[in-house]
């Protein structure tokens, strides 16, 4: 049900489409690529400068940028330009759709999340046109999607209660960014460069450590296969340390009735579930449920490992599920991202169409193990913070069901907003 004032345009008469933006030719300006835009972000910022050559799509401070073509349309690649310094203008990849909102129609931001509905972004799905893989949004379908538009006062109002779950989104991922920099540069001080060890073997007290932690380490290093490692500690192979559980060719697990469950693949674990996200069925092994919390690690195509938090789904093969009944989650988790690098590398020399790694490369693998009592003083510390970051995560994933649920009620006027006591 909507209000007074609310109307009905076609969506390029609601919006600004492609709006004209002067670039010169041959200048540098920020170019944003297809990839840089994440799907869980409200904004996206310039990959690099590259010159103008007269092609692409041309943007402002504040534009959004909608991808017309699949599958990264139906990912949920929109998002708006952030220019670094807020006035700059930009341009990007072809298969972007620039919108902007219409003056004395549409409030920007509001457009934003217009375009974002579900309304608009599954009728412009529908709109396809292409060979199979490869298929567009036409610019001609734009005219023939109707939406309805409230007041602009309205629109702002719909914009800051949708903008401010958007804004505690963002401040999650940050946050997350600053937790897991804190506990991985723990981790590598501690077990990569060894510098309480370092400190204690010059006669001097560790940086930043208390009198009792610092007497958990040894004063010197001892020779092994990696080179000089503090006294006492281990050398052993990355397999030793965690248990690395092979996903399933979920195809052969359909889902039945009513039940079924995401199949994690290694595009979900990178950009987490969507709807276009396979389905299998959950009766397939304890094991292979994948929850909030596993460490997963693809190991073919993209490899990455990730502390996984978007929900219960089924392993899918090429991924493992990183488990460890001796060693906390930490330990393994940032084991695995120190190397990394060295597993892309050998994935990158396979002579094949999508480059892995082999068991026995998790076996060639060392890792520094160090004294158990280390291991638990390093807990008490990396460990919460990790815990801190999959919380923030779970209450982002709830944030976003809160807006994608408020989203379409707001813009169709099914949920009012008061006006703020005192307004006109």
């Amino acid at each position: 049900m909507t209000g007074d004032g609310w109307t009905t345009l076609p969506f390029d008469r609601a919006v600004l489409v492609n709006p004209s933006v002067r670039l010169e030719r041959g200048e540098s300006y920020p170019f944003v690529d297809m990839k840089a835009v994440n799907p869980g972000s409200r904004s996206v910022g310039p990959s690099e400068l590259r010159k103008f050559s007269g092609g692409g799509s041309r943007f402002m401070h504040g534009d959004t940028l909608m991808a017309r073509i699949t599958p990264c349309l139906e990912n949920g690649k929109i998002a708006r330009y952030a220019s670094p310094d807020s006035k700059s203008v930009g341009h990007g990849s072809t298969e972007f759709i620039v919108i902007r909102g219409r003056p004395q129609v549409t409030d920007s931001v509001f457009a934003y999340y217009l375009t974002k509905s579900d309304g608009v972004r599954q009728y412009c799905i529908s709109q396809m046109t292409g060979s199979s893989g490869r298929q567009r949004v036409p610019m001609s379908a734009l005219s023939h999607r109707e939406v309805t538009i409230p007041p602009m006062k309205e629109q702002r109002r719909i914009a800051d209660i949708l903008g401010a779950l958007d804004d505690k989104i963002e401040l999650n991922r940050k946050m997350n960014a600053t937790l897991e920099a804190m506990a991985r540069a723990i981790f590598k001080s501690w077990f990569i460069d060894f510098d309480p060890v370092h400190a204690k073997a010059q006669g001097r007290p560790p940086d930043g450590m208390g009198a009792e932690t610092a007497r958990l380490f040894p004063s010197e290093f001892e020779a092994s296969e990696i080179g000089p490692v503090p006294k006492g500690w281990r050398v052993r192979p990355l397999d030793a340390i965690a248990s690395f559980l092979n996903g399933l060719a979920c195809q052969k697990y359909p889902p039945t009735g009513d039940e079924s469950m995401p199949v994690i693949k290694i595009a979900d674990l990178r950009n987490g579930v969507s709807d276009t996200t396979d389905r299998a069925s959950p009766a397939v092994g304890a094991a292979y449920i994948v929850k909030n919390g596993d460490v997963l690690f693809s190991w073919s195509g993209s490899l990455l490992v990730k502390i996984w938090t978007g929900g219960k789904g089924v392993l899918n093969q090429h991924l493992f599920k990183v488990t460890s009944g001796n060693f906390p989650r930490w330990f393994y988790y940032f084991w695995i991202r120190e190397r990394l690098l060295e597993f892309q590398s050998i994935a990158q020399d396979k002579a094949t169409t999508m480059g892995h790694i082999k068991r026995h490369h998790l076996n060639d693998a060392r890792v520094v193990v160090p004294d158990p009592a280390v291991l638990k003083a390093a807990d008490a510390i990396i460990a919460p913070l990790v815990a801190r970051c999959v919380q923030c995560d779970e209450e982002s994933a709830t944030l976003d069901v809160v807006r994608d649920t408020l989203l379409p009620r707001l813009l169709s006027g099914e949920v009012a907003i008061p006006a703020p006591k005192g307004a006109g």
